[in-house]
């Protein structure tokens, strides 16, 4: 068995209860060392541990992949929810595997940026950019979404600077794009491990510079459907 588990978006406390019984009971524990690290209180001391990097990370998970089709219970452990940044990860999990896996969704970063915020996901278009691959189409997606009116919540990119699409790369290239400078935009960081939040125009957050674990939400001028009193 393999189960590819999303941990939630820092705070062991938002970690499934399902998620948790996955990972008491497993023989193999897999992940990044940031994300093991959320969950390592209660990893078996018995189990296996297989951490892995950017760079080594087809290996190890071929290491993992064998110890499932030796019989051992495996969990690949993913930060936030599998669905929202972490789909690519999950193919690589299925290519060292040769077939399928079972996924467990977590909760994202996004999710409690949402709460913490009060935005509404129906009004809310959601991007990330922490992604392998052309940006291209994304940034583009980005504009469109705020040219049609409608809040955006935005993972972005921490990678080496060649590739990296931070928040201060994200209001350059939208002021670039056309979107006003003086656009509203809001800054969270280290969502449920001692949040803190900036606020800000466009102009402004293009001049921000903030950490690796941050999330964007860029607010639509315009009123939304849940902001609209009926008619009387």
């Amino acid at each position: 068995m393999i189960v590819c588990i999303g941990a939630g978006p820092g705070d062991i406390g938002y970690l499934t209860q399902r998620g948790a019984q996955l990972i008491r009971d497993a023989d193999v524990v897999a992940g990044f060392e940031a994300v093991l690290n959320v969950v390592r209180a209660i990893i078996p001391p018995a189990a296996q541990v297989i951490t892995m990097g950017y760079r080594d990370q087809v290996d190890k998970l071929d290491e993992t992949a064998a110890l499932h089709h030796a019989g051992k219970r495996c969990v690949v452990v993913f930060m936030g929810d599998i669905h929202f940044s972490g789909f690519q990860y999950l193919e690589r999990v299925e290519r060292a595997c040769g077939h399928p896996v079972e996924s467990l969704p977590g909760i994202s970063s996004a999710q409690i940026l949402a709460s913490r915020a009060k935005v509404c996901f129906d009004e809310t278009t959601f991007i990330t950019f922490h992604r392998r691959g052309d940006l291209a189409p994304f940034k583009r997606h980005l504009v469109h979404v705020l040219q049609d009116q409608r809040n955006a919540i935005v993972i972005p990119c921490p990678w080496d600077e060649a590739r990296s699409f931070m928040p201060w790369h994200i209001a350059a290239h939208l002021i670039e794009q056309g979107i006003p400078p003086g656009h509203p935009v809001e800054v969270w960081e280290n969502l449920t491990r001692g949040d803190a939040e900036w606020h800000g125009t466009l102009a402004e957050c293009a001049l921000h510079k903030c950490s690796d674990m941050s999330i964007m939400l860029i607010r639509t001028l315009a009123p939304m459907a849940s902001q609209i009193e009926p008619a009387p």
